[in-house]
């Protein structure tokens, strides 16, 4: 299996190039997606070994995704796995996400919440409003939504139409999975915060925009 790994980059010069050279060992390839940054993100990505697309403006994580996914197929991917530019994901994880799509599944969800181990208070109360939210309006449950730790398998990617641009991507996906009926199980994964990382997350304001412009994918549907 041809596994490519998608990674959304945003400003992350201090972390990208170390967390390509350790994916690289797992995947057969890493393609970096710099979404406008103004530091020198995609100088360490590719220093690191990575394949850079970059966007000239900042689009957002959904709109970053789905550039990768389209660049992964090209490039041959039988599956794509999608983690962090920031350090929050475990690269050694990787291989128990494809021997999930390996043991059949269409798409293996990163989850967090199945150990909840170092995972800060409020960071369950947001994903758990989240899956919620997800629940409600998409009708899929699973317990972290919100997981940017993912593998996807080409053939279900391929039919998945992902229209949003921003962090409500994370929901798109799984609502796009459940529409094109796939396969879809969990795998724990650790939840790794530092005080870097922990920065990079929503606020409350950006979660409420998330949250409305769900309900507009939803109603659009």
């Amino acid at each position: 299996m041809r596994v490519i790994a998608v990674i959304p980059c945003y400003n992350e010069a201090s972390e990208v190039g170390r967390v390509v050279q350790t994916v690289r060992s797992f995947v057969a390839q890493v393609i970096v997606v710099d979404d406008g940054s103004n530091d020198a993100s995609a100088e360490e990505a590719r220093k690191a070994g990575a394949v850079v697309v970059q966007h000239v403006i900042n689009r957002g994580l959904g709109a970053s995704l789905g550039t990768g996914f389209a660049a992964a197929l090209m490039n041959g991917a039988d599956a794509v796995v999608t983690l962090d530019a920031d350090g929050q994901h475990d690269p050694s994880e990787i291989p128990s996400l494809v021997a999930a799509l390996e043991a059949g599944a269409d798409a293996a969800l990163g989850s967090r919440m199945l150990t909840r181990t170092g995972m800060p208070a409020r960071r369950q109360f947001a994903n758990t409003l989240g899956n919620v939210l997800t629940f409600l309006l998409f009708g899929s449950w699973v317990t972290d939504s919100q997981s940017g730790y993912r593998a996807i398998n080409a053939s279900t990617l391929a039919k998945m139409d992902l229209k949003t641009n921003r962090m409500e991507v994370s929901s798109e996906i799984i609502a796009e999975l459940c529409r094109v009926g796939a396969c879809v199980v969990e795998v724990p994964i650790k939840a790794i915060y530092t005080e870097y990382s922990l920065s990079k997350g929503q606020n409350w304001f950006v979660g409420i925009k998330t949250a409305i412009k769900l309900l507009l994918r939803r109603l659009s549907s």
